[in-house]
């Protein structure tokens, strides 16, 4: 086999386009092949009609490598005159509009992307940054252009940080597939609007829980589009731990002060005690944590308040978890602790949102298993300037989409 029809039946060449040359430069380290087309008639890419050549222009790809030589397509890319379209220039069968990597090479990045950093991929393919970013960028582009999104049953909202100096973006989570449908700037009540307005209204009426914590602007924004929001709005177990379990801790720092101004270190170095779940504790060191918990301390009494809060998340009727949360707050309000009357007051003002999560069994665990990934790549990526960038390695790592140029599904499969 001539080195001509190797090239062409590695590449899937056709007609009217063929392989005319191929050369080795050894001192360049690089492979040439030169492809020409054999007609003058192209399709327009974008009505699919007959059109008369217009012109042609030098375009350059770049291939999978041959051996250790790099591998460049070159041709003389044929502009066409459409009479709808004007003059246009015509699709080539091995790389997608706009790119200048044959698809094959853009699916190798794809692999490589998804198991290390951008900079990391960078350097083994040797490419630029921003090659490497818009190889990312087009994967994404073509991903969420080919989503048919099916209007999900339960979603998780939550923020994630961006930058420091309190920046974030809102990120929404589809609780069924297991992937992230929607991110946008900031986390204000117009952040989540966007994603409430994409979806439409007959999607928006067969929504059945909005998992959230509770914070106002997601809260007001679901109230202004979802039909009976306050029956679907659900506050994640996580969040109200988190409130507790911080309570507890600000109750633990006041005492331990007090204490160790009088020469008493019984709380020092105690935090993550109070704070750990005790279901995660061995045996030894629950033991060892005995004597503080029941002790007459006063962190050792919010710690109680809050372990019981804890246990009222398995009821399964909404009137029998309404009235054992109330007799906690009864508990709660009246225990003379600031920081969890602060906290139950806080309860007692969205108690309804907490009771439909018991009866619809709803946590925000996945959302918040997203948000440690989201973070993970940030640091991977060493942080992210760009916000749109920021948006796109989400996507790309945890949006569930179709990322391969069309007729490629990674450099490991056929074509």
């Amino acid at each position: 086999m001539r080195d001509h029809e190797l090239y062409a039946r590695i590449l899937g060449i056709q007609l009217p386009w063929r392989v005319r040359d191929v050369e080795l430069h050894l001192e360049a380290g690089e492979v040439q092949v030169f492809i020409t087309a054999d007609r003058a008639a192209f399709r327009c890419p974008s009505c699919g009609k007959d059109c008369p050549g217009y012109d042609s222009r030098a375009r350059r790809w770049r291939h999978l490598d041959t051996c250790q030589y790099r591998t460049i397509l070159i041709a003389d890319l044929p502009r066409v005159r459409c009479e709808e379209h004007g003059v246009v220039q015509v699709a080539v069968p091995w790389a997608e509009p706009g790119s200048r990597f044959t698809a094959l090479f853009e699916a190798l990045a794809i692999d490589w992307l998804q198991e290390a950093s951008l900079s990391a991929v960078a350097r083994q393919l040797h490419l630029s940054w921003d090659e490497v970013d818009g190889i990312l960028g087009r994967a994404v582009a073509r991903g969420l252009a080919r989503r048919k999104l099916e209007p999900p049953q339960r979603i998780g909202v939550d923020e994630t940080s961006f930058q420091k100096r309190h920046e974030y973006v809102t990120v929404v989570c589809d609780l069924k597939r297991e992937v992230v449908v929607y991110v946008a700037d900031d986390h204000k009540e117009t952040s989540l609007d966007g994603f409430y307005e994409s979806l439409g209204p007959e999607a928006l009426s067969e929504l059945e829980v909005v998992c959230m914590d509770m914070w106002r602007p997601y809260i007001a924004s679901t109230r202004r589009h979802v039909p009976e929001a306050d029956h679907r709005i659900a506050f994640d177990k996580f969040h109200v731990a988190k409130q507790l379990g911080d309570a507890v801790d600000r109750v633990r720092r006041g005492e331990n002060k007090i204490l160790l101004a009088a020469g008493d270190e019984t709380l020092a170095g105690t935090r993550y005690w109070w704070l750990a779940n005790p279901e995660k504790m061995d045996e030894s060191r629950w033991q060892q944590f005995a004597s503080l918990r029941q002790s007459a301390l006063k962190t050792a009494r919010a710690w109680a308040i809050k372990e019981f809060a804890m246990t009222l998340w398995g009821y399964v009727r909404r009137g029998w978890a309404e009235k054992a949360w109330k007799a906690w707050l009864a508990w709660a309000l009246r225990c003379r602790l600031a920081p969890l009357r602060k906290v139950a007051e806080t309860i007692r003002k969205y108690l309804w949102g907490i009771l439909n999560a018991i009866v619809y069994r709803a946590t925000n665990a996945l959302t918040e298993g997203m948000n440690s990934r989201i973070q993970e790549i940030k640091r991977m990526a060493c942080g992210y300037r760009n916000r749109e960038r920021f948006r796109n390695a989400i996507y790309f790592h945890l949006g569930g989409l179709d990322l391969y140029p069309a007729g490629v599904r990674g450099t490991h499969t056929n074509a």
